[in-house]
């Protein structure tokens, strides 16, 4: 991998942290704060190792994730200055995380991330609204920095009703999971600094850009404009209502002053976001499926496409306004299919009225997936995962484009106007029962930034991940 010479000395200087760290059964590295259940994952269960935190009350996990991207020459009559240059060296990404947790009385622990990340994406991460690196974020500066990622509380009440008692599973150690016995039916709340999609939009098989598919739009709902600061993080609440077959969740939590902006605002009357999701969990002839059904409403100062076109200089933030808002809606669904294959579907929508103002620039998105183990050429522990994704645009996102406007993330000066298709396969050498992986990748993205003038690109990657 072409590793920058600053980005290589981080990587050896942070590699004694992973011997500190507790081995642990291979797991997604997003963290587990959710214990509704989920599509049993393909291939052979992993065996839960001997750990002495089950005894000590604590959780000590740590991650490092490197992926280098690189993309073929593409034709391009015209470039802007938030589009994806034609030509370009690979970059390369690097995150680095420590999950401490701790147990603190009956129901309640502690969670603290701190996380270092440095490097950058293709073109600073701009040029396609369903990016293909979902571990970099748009900041200028690539110089690795520490941050704090999370630092939350989370109490869980035991429930029960008249005709059964509240029967309890043992969750296994993990990231940002304590080991021990957890009701099936309970309340929970999460209160301070986390990511929305710990809790909201999870998926089985597309999910984790750690661990399985690279894709903006693969990892989350793409229309779901989440609220977050540039890092994807944000300050609120997120209150759980689980048991084995259904979930409500719903959550109230800050948003940037500015679109993709570091940092939060915290005049709540002013600016603040909701999210309600529905999970409910089934088994089809054996097989367990779950299906989510996600709303948001997001109230920020964001500027208004129709005003924008009307302005000399077509720009947005000319138009911002105090208490607009942004709506939309997510369905995603998981399939169990067999030990060795599971199935997954996403659509998504928003308003698309107003300016994307955290996430990323998708009025409407829809994926579909397949992951398999390699169970079938004796590699049990690899994963394939093949999908494919529609991004598109309201109408007056695009006449804005077309007219010469620009986003935080697209804006190619002109629009010949077409969906953004998208196509990834990747591949997982997992080793040690996936605390050491491999990944090779491919994405293919017709028409980048909603433009049929420009592309088709050809993007390859390579990623490195280590968990314990």
């Amino acid at each position: 991998m072409c590793l920058s010479p600053r980005l290589l000395l981080l990587l050896l200087f942070s590699l004694p942290l992973v011997g500190r760290a507790q081995t642990v059964p291979g797991q997604s590295t997003t963290p587990a704060t959710s214990t509704v259940p989920a599509a049993p994952p393909i291939g052979p269960d992993a065996r839960p190792a001997p750990d002495s935190t089950r005894r000590s009350g604590w959780s000590l996990h740590f991650q490092q994730t490197v992926i280098t991207q690189w993309h073929a020459n593409f034709a391009a009559p015209y470039t802007g200055e938030y589009s994806l240059q034609p030509r370009e060296k690979a970059k390369t990404s690097l995150t680095s995380t420590v999950f401490i947790g701790r147990r603190l009385w009956k129901g309640a622990s502690v969670y603290f991330n701190p996380e270092l990340a440095g490097g950058s994406g293709l073109s600073a991460a701009r040029g396609i609204a369903g990016f293909t690196n979902g571990e970099t974020f748009r900041i200028g500066d690539p110089a690795p920095k520490l941050y704090v990622a999370r630092l939350f509380l989370r109490q869980v009440w035991a429930l029960s009703d008249s005709k059964r008692g509240t029967s309890q599973t043992v969750n296994d150690d993990g990231p940002n999971q304590v080991a021990g016995p957890v009701p099936d039916h309970f309340l929970a709340l999460n209160v301070g600094k986390f990511s929305l999609s710990d809790y909201f939009d999870q998926n089985s098989y597309s999910h984790d850009p750690r661990t399985q598919f690279f894709n903006w739009a693969l990892m989350s709902a793409g229309a779901w404009d989440y609220p977050a600061n540039t890092r994807g993080y944000t300050i609120g609440g997120v209150l759980e209502y689980v048991t084995p077959e259904l979930a409500i969740r719903a959550s109230s939590a800050l948003t940037p002053t500015q679109a993709n902006g570091p940092t939060l605002n915290f005049h709540y009357g002013r600016a603040h976001s909701e999210t309600l999701e529905l999970t409910h969990i089934y088994n089809l002839r054996g097989h367990v499926g779950t299906v989510r059904l996600l709303g948001f409403r997001t109230v920020a100062g964001m500027g208004d496409y129709r005003t924008a076109i009307q302005q000399p200089d077509v720009d947005i933030t000319q138009t911002r306004q105090a208490g607009r808002t942004k709506t939309g809606v997510a369905l995603n669904a998981e399939q169990h299919i067999s030990n060795d294959l599971g199935l997954f579907a996403r659509a998504s929508y928003n308003d698309g009225r107003r300016e994307t103002w955290a996430f990323t620039e998708i009025d409407r998105s829809v994926s579909l997936g397949a992951v398999s183990a390699g169970t079938s050429w004796h590699r049990p522990d690899d994963r394939l995962g093949v999908a494919v994704l529609a991004n598109g645009l309201s109408q007056p996102h695009r006449a804005y484009l077309a007219a010469g406007g620009y986003g935080f993330i697209i804006g190619d000066g002109q629009l010949n106007y077409r969906p953004e298709y998208i196509g990834e396969a990747y591949y997982s050498f997992n080793f040690t029962h996936q605390h050491a992986t491999i990944s090779p990748d491919y994405q293919f993205v017709l028409h980048p930034a909603y433009n049929r003038d420009r592309g088709p690109v050809h993007v390859l990657a390579l990623r490195a991940h280590v968990a314990f």
